[in-house]
């Protein structure tokens, strides 16, 4: 078989490992010939790729980002897209694909396999916010990243009474917020799934400031918004799924602090730092098993699907089910949270 594989949506440590994966099984125990499909669904529209071989990828599981590049290119918000990549796919004579991505690169994939292609998805969001899968590789290294940069902040913090603010990514789904906030105490954690009283943002500050404790942490996702919605930030530009771009919380909330309390605020916006650099350990495992699942789904006709993690075991879910519900912190999860806050 010809097979084709992509990435879609933003980088994240843990590509390259799937990659590295479905061409060592595809071709070393397969005997497929696999193509690599440059800047996600844009490569395939504009038959941009390379030959893939086990050779060629040596060298790639610990490196970070993606070597067959990126795009949030939507084929159908792109005139003649969806044909344009069918006539790739005819052209090349690619017998399956496999894309790699989040909710808006399986959402095509889900729409394509609908319409015929054979399509098998693998799940990657750096926010951990895909459905049918109990983790997506690059969070863990994500969250590693972010607890660090909180260690490093809580010390000068601590050197200078500041409150830190720290924004992190997390558009719909609070996980790297949560997960790196508890991991690096911090004194506040605001996530998207719950609107934020800045009154009682400033409470818990003041409560730990009058106990004599002066130096403050705060984790924030970057699409978390205070209930009186005085505080987000959004450019009002949109890209091809529709997307806002968001920025701006952690330094709106920094000079609402600093302007109601007068103490000497501080933000760090983490951003694009999480999402390059080395994959931990953990996530170039998961990379790797989702790979060989990939494939291993390509080779029984398991077209449709996508592969992802319950429990411990690596299964096979629809595209459909992937993309029905975005993943958010449950309630109860957010509340071990609020027992450290102030």
């Amino acid at each position: 078989m010809r097979i084709g594989i992509l990435t879609g949506g933003g980088d994240c440590p843990g590509l390259n490992a799937v990659i590295r994966a479905v061409v060592r099984k595809g071709e070393g125990q397969y005997g497929h010939e696999v193509i690599g499909f440059l800047h996600g669904w844009r490569g395939v529209m504009e038959n941009e790729s390379i030959p893939l071989t086990i050779a060629g990828t040596r060298g790639i599981l610990a490196r970070g980002g993606t070597v067959l590049l990126s795009s949030r290119t939507n084929p159908f918000k792109t005139y003649g897209g969806e044909a344009s990549l069918r006539k790739t796919l005819d052209e090349m004579s690619i017998d399956a694909l496999i894309a790699i991505g989040g909710e808006d690169t399986l959402g095509v994939a889900a729409r394509l396999a609908d319409a015929g292609i054979r399509v098998v998805g693998v799940p990657k969001t750096i926010d951990n916010d895909l459905s049918a899968t109990d983790v997506t590789f690059g969070f863990d290294t994500a969250v590693q990243t972010a607890t660090e940069a909180i260690d490093r902040l809580r010390t000068t913090a601590e050197s200078h009474d500041r409150v830190m603010v720290v924004e992190v990514m997390g558009r719909h789904a609070g996980w790297i917020a949560l997960h790196s906030g508890m991991a690096g105490g911090a004194d506040v954690i605001l996530i998207p799934e719950r609107p934020f009283d800045i009154d009682e943002v400033v409470a818990y500050l003041t409560s730990r400031h009058s106990a004599g404790r002066r130096a403050s942490v705060i984790v924030v996702a970057e699409g978390a918004t205070a209930l009186e919605g005085t505080l987000e930030t959004i450019t009002g530009e949109t890209d091809d799924f529709g997307h806002a771009r968001l920025g701006g919380i952690g330094n709106r909330l920094t000079e609402e602090i600093e302007r109601r309390t007068g103490w000497e605020t501080r933000a760090t916006i983490l951003g694009h730092v999480i999402r390059g650099g080395t994959p931990t350990a953990n996530d170039r495992l998961l990379a790797t098993r989702f790979g060989l699942a990939a494939i291993d789904a390509v080779q029984a006709g398991e077209f449709g699907s996508m592969v992802a993690l319950r429990g411990t075991q690596i299964v096979r879910v629809p595209l459909a089910e992937a993309v029905a519900t975005l993943k958010t912190v449950p309630e109860e999860r957010y509340a071990e949270a609020e027992v450290f806050f102030g």
